[in-house]
């Protein structure tokens, strides 16, 4: 039998180009903007949909492939590679910084039937997210293109990820995603990779403050309107239900039979790379995300298929048995799994435990 013949592939995030008008502090790419003429061409984008469709043919449900970069929008044929998206059941969406986003681009989102647009915010304020941007004026621009969607109807997502500036400024992004009319807010944990390694020492939070937040977050979405999601910080998983869990006897002991709910959130699980996503870079090499510089193959040399269904990494990766450390005995490590990338980055083993977890799991946890 295959590898991972039994897991399906949700999503599937193509770097569409390495070229960007920005220089993000934290961004995960390490190229310039000169390597763009190594991006796949339209011929070979297309291509790939072609491949992500075979493995949609072998589920029951289509992958929705994100469009991303660099900045997408920098590239002409993008939405040419879209339209083709949807010539082949294909769900679209777009990852972008908004800043090229103006009433024409706008209007042919809209009309291309992009399912959702993300959009990255580094703060609630102008000087935040200016500085993390390293370009003046950039919050304002991200701003406006926000303000063009929603003047067309097109849903959209506001994405923040956490560093020591910014966490102060979780309930205010909130605060603004609504205000904006967003339908969702992403809260994501740096991981230390691509220019992102530099800011490891000195924007990363420490174990015990990312489990505050996690905390926060929690109380957060109890009351929020808005979906909330926490992506690359898979310990929310365990914080969520250590939360609910608390809450459930309490209610309990006053109101038998009441089932405590918790917003927005489904079930879900932590760390998903490999496990129901792919990333794909600029030049067609496969990762299981953006953030884990493990090399499981290239589409222009290996069907996607063959990738997703027989790479023994994503096949380690998959098996919450081979975890290392205290992430290897935490009863949590079916639905948290602990970030493979942080692991990677710190030791050079995407087995190992998550080194930005504070929790010490005991040896008599039962696996959840």
């Amino acid at each position: 039998m295959e590898a991972g013949t039994k897991q399906c592939l949700r999503l599937l995030f193509w770097e569409t180009t390495i070229k960007c008008n920005l220089t993000c502090a934290h961004c995960r790419r390490l190229e310039s903007n000169e390597t763009a003429n190594k991006d796949l061409d339209t011929a070979e984008g297309k291509n790939l949909l072609e491949q992500l469709s075979v493995i949609g043919q072998r589920q029951h449900f289509m992958p929705v492939i994100v469009f991303s970069g660099g900045e997408p929008l920098c590239r002409p044929d993008l939405f040419e590679l879209i339209e083709y998206a949807q010539h082949l059941s294909i769900t679209p969406a777009l990852a972008t910084n908004g800043t090229l986003i103006d009433t024409e681009i706008a209007r042919r989102i809209k009309n291309s039937g992009i399912m959702r647009v993300s959009i990255s915010l580094d703060g609630a304020t102008a000087e935040m997210h200016n500085r993390l941007r390293q370009l003046k004026g950039s919050f304002e621009q991200s701003i406006a293109g926000i303000k063009y969607l929603a003047a067309e109807k097109v849903p959209f997502q506001i994405n923040i990820t956490l560093t020591k500036h910014n966490a102060g400024q979780i309930t205010q992004m909130y605060d603004l995603a609504e205000s904006l009319g967003a339908v969702a807010l992403h809260i994501f944990v740096l991981v230390p990779v691509g220019c992102g390694q530099a800011l490891a020492e000195t924007d990363m939070l420490l174990p015990q403050e990312y489990e505050r937040k996690m905390v926060e977050i929690c109380e957060l979405e109890k009351w929020a309107r808005l979906h909330i999601k926490v992506t690359c910080g898979p310990h929310y998983e365990r914080v969520r239900r250590q939360q609910l869990s608390n809450e459930e006897r309490v209610v309990s002991a006053h109101n038998p039979g009441h089932t405590a709910s918790h917003g927005h959130h489904g079930a879900s699980r932590g760390c998903l790379a490999g496990m129901g996503v792919l990333f794909v870079g600029h030049q067609g090499d496969v990762f299981p995300c953006g953030y884990l510089p493990i090399n499981c193959g290239n589409i222009l040399k290996t069907p996607l298929a063959e990738i997703w269904y027989g790479s023994k990494e994503l096949a380690t990766m998959r098996d919450s048995g081979c975890l290392e450390g205290k992430c290897g005995v935490c009863g949590y490590r079916n639905v948290c799994g602990g970030c493979r990338g942080r692991a990677y980055a710190a030791t050079g083993n995407y087995m190992a435990q998550e080194p930005f977890c504070s929790y010490t799991p005991p040896q008599t946890d039962k696996v959840i």
